[in-house]
């Protein structure tokens, strides 16, 4: 059976409510009658009900953790991150899945109806109205892996993916390459579109090297591998900046069907650095982006929103860096 909160008041005896005041955070209860109650929880084994605890208190510690591409790997890493930063920090995860999902009314209404303290939108491809939606409903929202935008309406987290696709871009110019090509997620995804640009934006300054691009129907293994069969069934570039690992895996997996071979007939760099690019199978040359630290900080943030009424949004980015491995051919020397 499990113990009440009647029985620990009667074994501690004390009133129920000087009970609830001990677990309530904030609460005020002598230091003699917390230690007795806290005995006496022990010995009956008791926890307080935290859904009671939030008619108490108007909180719930619900944290709305929001996402839409579950097609992808390192959403599991990311998943893991958010819950276990989260429960640390004495707060639960409200996981809401969005595949497909574009609207964000439904979303709004949903947490709203859950009564969730704050909300982590954690999406790289959700336009930044997503967020902003709960910002305007009155819902404290940190944006991670979000646009970069100078003065954001809400706090965004994450890393500057046109200077992303620029790195890309000079990697593969170092290494000698006269034909590459940029093979992206969702062309409506921000996180394509700002890749894109800044790839083709360094190529602009290399004129005597051949530039393609393309994009594939999602963040996932199989539309990568979709759209690089597709491709190699015509004259397939030297080079490929696939602008996300699983996008990587999947056009390596499709060039080694074709009995080609990576990096001797065509050269992959991707971005993310998930733990999947590190297999020895697989041992692909990427972007790192320091999703620990992003993830990290939007924790911080949601946890000062909650406590700070006058909190400023603001952009906070991360810096990338290449991960040297065995998909591109060595640098010219």
């Amino acid at each position: 059976m499990i113990a009440t909160l009647r029985e620990v008041a009667e074994r501690a005896g004390v009133s129920r409510s000087a009970v609830s005041r001990t677990f309530t955070e904030g609460a005020s209860v002598s230091e003699k009658t917390r230690k007795k109650v806290e005995k006496a929880a022990d010995e009956l084994g008791y926890s307080p009900n935290a859904l009671a605890s939030s008619l108490t208190t108007g909180r719930t510690k619900l944290i709305g953790l929001v996402s839409n591409n579950f097609h992808n790997p390192i959403f599991l890493e990311v998943f893991d991150l958010f819950t276990k930063g989260l429960q640390e920090r004495g707060l639960r995860p409200l996981l809401v899945n969005l595949s497909d999902e574009i609207n964000p009314d439904a979303s709004v209404q949903m947490l709203r109806q859950y009564c969730v303290d704050g909300v982590v939108v954690a999406s790289s491809t959700l336009p930044p109205s997503f967020a902003e939606a709960f910002h305007d409903a009155g819902v404290p929202v940190v944006h991670s892996f979000g646009r970069h935008a100078r003065q954001p309406k809400v706090d965004v987290v994450g890393i500057n993916n046109v200077e992303c696709g620029q790195m890309a871009a000079r990697e593969l110019i170092a290494r000698g390459y006269k034909s590459v090509a940029f093979l992206g997620g969702p062309e409506s995804a921000s996180s394509t579109q700002d890749r894109w640009q800044g790839f083709a934006r360094e190529l602009q300054k290399h004129p005597d090297v051949a530039l393609s691009h393309s994009f594939a129907s999602q963040y996932s293994f199989d539309a990568g591998r979709d759209e690089m069969a597709r491709l190699l069934k015509a004259k397939p570039a030297e080079a490929y900046f696939c602008g996300d690992d699983v996008l990587s895996i999947g056009a390596l997996s499709a060039i080694e069907s074709a009995g080609l071979s990576v990096p001797r007939d065509i050269g992959l760099i991707g971005l993310n650095d998930m733990e999947m690019a590190r297999w020895q199978n697989i041992n692909l040359t990427t972007v790192h982006q320091p999703v620990r630290q992003i993830i990290s900080a939007s924790i911080e943030l949601i946890v000062t929103m909650l406590e700070e009424t006058d909190h400023k949004p603001k952009a906070c980015l991360f810096p990338c860096k290449v991960i040297e491995r065995g998909t591109l051919k060595p640098r010219l020397s």
